[in-house]
């Protein structure tokens, strides 16, 4: 089938009480594993792409990859674009034809985020694709960004129902305690400042820094109304331990196709256990 708005996905989750994988891809063997679990499991699913990797490959290259493989798919999938840094990058990522995109004005003073997050949506409304804005900030790496522990903000659950009103976007990431990359100690989640932000929010909810989290943990959030689950790093990582099993186990292999398929399957293997983790296995 064609690519699918996340916002129909999203809504179809909050009403199903499970959460969809938002899965970042790095380049074509990472977007066939990602799908390639997703029917495995008949789940929906969301592939992702940051500021970062869109450096590496342009907006219409992963667009026209992840269109391919997903024309033939039987499940529904999503093309996002993952902490979009400005209005401009938005912009393109809607005209390459995203089917939807994040605004990530975290950093910014409130007012400011908000006036960023409701032009974007502005932008993108007349294409119909839905926005992802983020309120407060989540910790660690993502891409060349970095926030210090001292900077990490949690989400105000009456600032997050306010801002929602204003800017108009269709679902919002949350902070809670969660950081991008790896924990370097076990993560302290505020599940009752999750269980406040749903009770006065009414779009879906998003959980970012999610690589490296406990699956109790996860399954905890979807159950409080988390309705997307972002994974990044751990994909990474098992991309190149699938290509490194190779390379270590024979220093003649020189065929990318060999060691890149290896890097494929575990990041399949991979998915397939967060989809689980995420409730939506069976929701295509």
């Amino acid at each position: 089938m064609s690519l699918t708005g996340s916002a129909e996905i999203l809504k179809k989750a909050q009403e199903g009480h499970y959460a969809v994988g938002a899965f970042n891809a790095e380049n074509m063997e990472m977007v066939q594993a990602i799908i390639d679990a997703a029917e495995e499991m008949n789940s929906p699913v969301i592939i992702q792409t940051t500021p970062g990797t869109i450096k590496y490959a342009d907006t219409d290259l992963f667009r026209a990859m992840v269109s391919a493989r997903a024309k033939d798919s039987k499940v529904p999938v999503a093309l996002h674009l993952d902490h979009g840094d400005s209005y401009e990058l938005c912009g393109r990522a809607v005209a390459s034809g995203y089917t939807s995109v994040m605004i990530d004005g975290s950093k910014l003073p409130y007012e400011q985020n908000i006036e960023l997050s409701r032009r974007v949506v502005e932008l993108a409304s007349g294409a119909g694709v839905p926005v992802e804005a983020e309120l407060g900030t989540v910790g660690g790496k993502e891409d060349s960004k970095t926030v210090a522990d001292r900077d990490v903000l949690y989400t105000d659950p009456g600032q997050a129902r306010d801002f929602a009103r204003q800017t108009g976007v269709q679902s919002l990431a949350v902070a809670i305690g969660t950081a991008h990359g790896f924990y370097k100690g076990e993560p302290k989640l505020d599940f009752g400042r999750l269980k406040e932000i749903r009770q006065v929010v009414p779009i879906p909810l998003v959980l970012h820094g999610a690589s490296g989290l406990p699956d109790s943990a996860v399954k905890q959030a979807v159950g409080l109304g988390i309705c997307k689950v972002n994974f990044a790093t751990e994909l990474r990582v098992a991309f190149t331990k699938g290509v490194r099993s190779v390379l270590d186990s024979d220093a003649k292999v020189y065929d990318p196709k060999k060691y890149n398929a290896s890097g494929r399957e575990e990041v399949k293997k991979l998915v397939i256990h967060k989809i689980r983790v995420c409730g939506s296995e069976g929701k295509a």
